[in-house]
């Protein structure tokens, strides 16, 4: 294709050549004389470019095993804009040659060749995902910004193309006489459904606005999340050995080595919630534990270079003026379109169900700190730094549980052995380390093989520690994920990415039992992803609010007596843990549910409140403040994202109008944990091999709902959530 161009362009050159109509002699042969050097030095541009694609590190062939993986250790980040070109060219070239066939278009002759194509942009952007998020800095965000907006638009006018859109049309209107499947039927109308959503329709300056309208927020989305990082690669720092008092061993260890990592004396606090958690619960300096605490909640809020709240205002600008273009009377009601809820309202009528309960359990909780603080001779009316660290002492006081009692047996390394056995008893998988057989993208990253008897089914990578450049929070992704389509098995290429922060030298990484549920909770996306069994590719992303349901329901297992009594091992003795901690930790397990509850539930509000009004607020920081009081936010608990920094919102479309999706999941994920209790035995092979066939392995071949009600006889009931949080269930409470 590369070579058509230049030939193209050659072309070109001769023609305008042969169309100088000048009379001198001299003058032509002069005139000639230009063209010809004009056109050898265009063609040597055009052999450079050749050259530049054929020895681009981002788009070789991925070899190796598994039919090929990404060669990490190879990737020039400089490459990036050739491969991102050359991989547009290529989604083009193979999308025109499908949409320009003459024949009327069938499920075979467009359905079909339209899944295929696009091999080569999923390699490339696989591979910039992880630069993006794992090993970001100053190169990758200036290509970030000058090229994301570029892609935006490229796809952009790609689906708004008319022909294919009459070409999609009218495969979906013939699709009843076209002797279809269901899973062929559902693809077909999803297809048209998505493209009409998304504004295929529109014609004229419509359409051109919506382009214009996407690119913009491709790059107020880049402004966003680039500004975040840049606050969350702060560092605050201490100095004294006083300034350490109440911290845990371990956790010193950690910061020490932060700051030996910059060259630096003391110990380094960097400014993420992997860091704060832990400082919050332990310091004993309350002092601390307040700039610490601000440090945090004020990323992306300090009025300077960093601050977010102009880039908020006209992200939400540019959203409702999309809407409005696709016919959507909000934004909220826009990305809701395709999900399980539909409405806006059936989401914030599950959320406020909740939300009462939530917050009088908080004043419940503020009233045991306030006891104990009082007791102490403290002296302070418990503010927000002080819930974690105060929180801590109730737990111990009510439950003689205290979290540096537990964390001992929180070994990272045996929680991983732990959550692959978990997925091994449950689904009959098998995960073998192989980290050193396959190319990684940071030294630290594990690989494991997976197995499902005796056929290999993918690649598990395991990225576990907190750095310089890797994005906060926790995830998962594919680098390839399942489809049968093309007649080839496809081995899965999975990873779960997290922020951990590292042990000190010589000493084990311990982590949190909340940590450990985040841990639980990836690799329960992980299982869903390797355990898919679907035809076509076009079926494979689930809705919004069903994504975050199989991960869920994966963190059930983490407390289980098996679990426990297996792999929550001490540190240093190595003796498993006691019956009597395991039995205080069953007991306290609904403990500071309503911090927990209260801390996320505000921020799926406000972020569904923000999003379903048709006109878009200008200051993010006053809506934020005034949204909270008229909910009766607690005052000694904040948002657990502040819009400031709340990148599902901001960095991308992807959980705005969404984030109310984890409430909706969990409420299938408490249901489905029922249905495991029911069954007498939470490790329950029937049961087990039904939620994997009928919710795992289906993607989105069938309705999510109708999936679920097969699977449980019947919708879910908000009560198992209640009752799982701790909550009054209002039928049950007199």
């Amino acid at each position: 294709m590369r070579f058509n161009i230049i030939t193209r362009k050659l072309l070109l050159s001769l023609s305008s050549a042969a169309l100088l109509g000048v009379t001198a002699t001299s003058v032509i042969a002069d005139e000639n004389k230009k063209m010809a050097t004009k056109k050898i030095s265009e063609a040597s541009s055009m052999q450079a470019n050749a050259n530049a694609v054929k020895n681009n590190s981002i788009l070789q062939t991925w070899t190796g095993p598994y039919d090929g993986v990404p060669a990490w250790d190879k990737v020039n980040v400089a490459d990036f804009p050739i491969a991102f070109q050359e991989a547009m060219d290529k989604v083009k070239s193979q999308v025109n040659a499908i949409r320009d066939n003459s024949a009327t278009a069938t499920f075979e002759n467009f359905t079909l060749p339209m899944e295929l194509t696009g091999k080569l942009a999923d390699e490339v952007f696989s591979i910039w995902g992880v630069h993006s998020s794992n090993l970001s800095n100053e190169d990758v965000r200036k290509i970030q910004g000058e090229w994301m907006p570029k892609v935006s638009a490229f796809f952009n006018e790609l689906t708004l193309d008319p022909k294919l859109l009459e070409k999609t049309k009218t495969v979906y209107e013939n699709r009843m006489s076209a002797n279809l499947n269901a899973q062929q039927l559902r693809l077909v109308e999803r297809n048209y459904e998505q493209l009409v959503r998304n504004g295929a329709l529109l014609k004229g300056d419509d359409k051109e606005k919506l382009i214009a309208l996407n690119t913009e927020l491709a790059k107020a989305f880049n402004d966003f999340s680039n500004k975040v990082l840049a606050d969350e690669e702060t560092y605050i720092y201490l100095t004294d050995k006083a300034d350490l008092a109440g911290l845990p061993d371990s956790f010193i260890a950690s910061i020490k080595g932060a700051a030996e990592a910059q060259e630096k004396k003391g110990w380094a606090l960097k400014n993420t919630r992997s860091v704060m958690q832990p400082f919050l619960q332990n310091s004993t300096r309350r002092d601390l534990r307040e700039i610490v605490y601000n440090a945090y909640i004020n990323r992306g809020d300090n009025g300077d270079a960093n601050d977010t709240n102009a880039t908020i205002a006209k992200i939400l600008k540019l959203r409702a003026d999309r809407a409005k273009v696709l016919g959507f009377k909000t934004h909220a009601h826009y990305r809701m379109a395709d999900t399980m809820a539909k409405e806006p309202e059936a989401a914030m009528d599950l959320m406020m169900k909740v939300w009462p309960a939530a917050i009088g359990r908080v004043k419940e909780e503020v009233a045991d700190m306030q006891a104990v603080a009082d007791a102490e001779g403290a002296k302070i009316t418990i503010a927000p730094w002080d819930y974690r660290h105060y929180a801590e002492k109730v737990r111990k006081a009510k439950y003689d549980l205290d979290e540096a009692e537990i964390k001992p047996y929180f070994k990272l390394d045996n929680m991983v052995d732990a959550m692959f056995d978990a997925g091994g008893k449950l689904y009959g998988m098998e995960f073998n380390e192989n980290t050193g057989s396959v190319p990684v993208f940071d030294p630290e990253v594990r690989t494991f093989e997976v197995k499902r008897g005796d056929k290999v089914i993918g690649l598990f990578y395991l990225d576990n520690f907190a750095r310089e450049g890797k994005r906060s929070g926790a995830w998962m992704t594919t680098y390839r994920s399942q489809h049968e389509l093309g007649g080839k098995n496809r081995y899965v290429l999975a990873s779960n990415n997290n922020n951990f922060v590292k042990g000190g030298e010589g000493q084990p990484t311990l982590i949190s039992l909340d940590d450990a549920s985040t841990l639980f909770h990836e690799f329960g996306h992980a299982l869903h992803y390797l355990n898919y069994d679907i035809t076509y590719p076009g079926l494979g992303g689930t809705p919004r609010d069903f994504v975050e349901y199989p991960s869920q329901v994966n963190e059930n297992w983490l407390l289980t007596r098996y679990i426990l009594d297996n792999y929550a091992k001490h540190a240093k003795t190595g003796e498993p843990m006691p019956q009597a901690l395991v039995d205080k930790i069953n007991k306290s397990k609904t403990f500071n549910e309503g911090f927990s509850t209260v801390e996320y539930l505000s921020s799926a509000i406000v972020d569904m409140m923000l999003h379903n009004r048709e006109e878009p607020i200008s200051d993010p920081d006053a809506f934020e403040r005034e949204t909270l009081k008229k909910i009766d936010m607690p005052k000694e608990i904040v948002m657990r994202h502040r819009l400031p920094h709340f990148n599902h919102l901001f960095s991308s479309d992807s959980y705005s109008a969404g984030y109310y999706s984890y409430l909706w999941s969990e409420t299938m994920d408490a249901d489905t944990w029922a249905a495991f209790e029911e069954a007498g035995n939470v490790w329950d092979k029937d049961t087990a091999e039904r939620f994997r066939s009928v919710i795992l392995a289906t993607g989105n071949e069938t309705d999510r709902k109708e999936a679920y009600r097969k699977f449980r006889g019947r919708d879910p009931e908000v009560k198992y959530i209640l009752k799982k949080r701790g909550f009054p269930v209002p039928s049950e409470s007199k």
